[in-house]
């Protein structure tokens, strides 16, 4: 009886001092509070824009030529409220996404601070990261044969350097925004070259950027990844 008495008595003070004890690290943070950078990048980013910012499946916002000609204005927007048409979600609650207006501003202060570079340009006068000058697609031919087709190939069809930027699925998955930005900035993760390096010494005006985005552009199938021609569409009954 006596031991069993001692063995009660340690497991009832177990019992209490676990009941009573409230360690930090179990306390529980509200999603909506949570305003750390690395955990906020890594949870809402990185699948598709890298580690690091360095790029993925989408561009790497990390890139310092990137966070040269888009201001935090801009990224903020598309981080809030995505893209439409594109697999760009929106983030902010205010849109349908997960994440408060005040994460959202930690993420894009977090992107600045960690990534941009005050000599990103070199001296260099990058083209506006939105058009200011509607683009013309046939001079956009001409533009794009003189840039672009050395490794894209003469029609945009892809060659041994570099894939196809016709391809039907990926100008149906990419807005004119992205398009116009991968131009501008390139895709180094994947050794695609800025506006300034395509012709050493010679880069790209706005107006050429903007000229050659018109051209894609022209080249996007009406119907994205629809696989069935007008004719069928209308009398077979597909919707």
């Amino acid at each position: 009886m006596k031991y069993g008495a001692l063995l009660f008595a340690a497991l009832l003070a177990i019992t209490s001092a676990c009941g009573t004890r409230h360690p930090v690290d179990a306390q529980v943070i509200p999603p909506d509070k949570i305003m750390d950078f690395n955990f906020l990048y890594a949870r809402n980013c990185s699948g598709c824009h890298g580690d690091d910012g360095k790029g993925g499946a989408a561009i790497g916002i990390g890139d310092p030529v990137y966070l040269a000609i888009a201001d935090d204005t801009a990224i903020g927007r598309v981080t809030s409220d995505g893209v439409a048409g594109t697999s760009m979600p929106a983030f902010a609650q205010h849109s349908g996404g997960a994440l408060t207006d005040e994460q959202i501003s930690v993420i894009v202060h977090g992107i600045r601070t960690r990534w941009a570079k005050p000599d990103a340009l070199s001296g260099a006068i990058a083209p506006p990261y939105a058009a200011e000058t509607p683009g013309d697609a046939e001079r956009g031919a001409t533009a794009y044969n003189a840039y672009c087709s050395g490794c894209h190939g003469a029609d945009g069809r892809g060659s041994k350097r570099a894939s196809s930027i016709v391809d039907a699925s990926y100008l149906g998955l990419v807005s004119d925004q992205n398009l116009r930005t991968t131009v501008i900035v390139g895709r180094p993760e994947l050794g695609a070259p800025d506006w300034r390096s395509d012709i050493p010494g010679h880069p790209m005006s706005p107006q050429e950027v903007s000229d050659v985005v018109a051209w894609m552009v022209a080249q996007r199938a009406q119907f994205p990844g629809q696989p069935y021609s007008s004719a069928l569409r209308i009398e077979g009954g597909i919707r």
